[in-house]
């Protein structure tokens, strides 16, 4: 008899057992991913929901349609024409950005920019007027990313500029700094 030069590897031989206990390891791990599966129900329009640092409640952004702004439409409504969410201040609750102007029925009526944290009531509060329409501007480009407001501030050069047509522009950023949000001017794009 020739004696193998290998060890001994009685180990290694699979027994309907062991076969049984990779099945059962399998069908726990299958299991468990189908009870980690993301809400169906959720999609980019849900709002955005975080967790408290204090907690583990979600925290719902506030509504921008339950808000109470400071612009004076003369009778007609107000328009949240975009919104966005995210932490502005590092507090770990989601604050909302709303561009509002009034509902006119032709024509670029101004915007205002507006930031709403959750009040102690049932309303959000406005904590921060970023653009006064009192400024005559509208909003183009509009986002909130990583704590950043941006935009693209449209305007007119005079009152002789029709107010269908901005012929200026100035992109923007606000970030909550020192208790207040600084607003910085972006470097306009070079053309070549």
């Amino acid at each position: 008899m020739q004696t193998s030069e290998l060890p001994d590897l009685a180990h290694t031989d699979t027994k309907p057992l062991h076969w049984l206990a990779t099945a059962a390891a399998m069908a726990a791990v299958v299991a468990a991913a189908g009870l980690l599966q993301p809400d169906p129900t959720a999609s980019a329009s849900t709002p955005h929901r975080t967790t408290a640092q204090h907690g583990t409640t979600a925290v719902t952004a506030p509504d921008p349609a339950r808000a109470d702004f400071p612009l004076e439409c003369g009778g007609v409504e107000s328009t949240v024409a975009k919104q966005a969410t995210g932490d502005l201040d590092g507090d770990g609750r989601p604050e909302t950005v709303a561009v509002v102007h009034c509902a006119a029925g032709s024509g670029t009526p101004p915007s205002g920019v507006y930031v709403l944290t959750r009040g102690s009531g049932a309303a959000p509060r406005v904590v921060a007027t970023l653009v006064d329409p009192a400024q005559a501007m509208s909003i183009g480009d509009f986002a909130v990313r990583d704590g950043i407001i941006s935009a693209t501030l449209l305007g007119y050069s005079s009152d002789s500029v029709p107010r269908c047509c901005p012929d200026q522009q100035e992109r923007v950023t606000w970030q909550w700094r020192g208790g207040a949000f600084v607003r910085a001017t972006q470097a306009a794009p070079s053309s070549a």
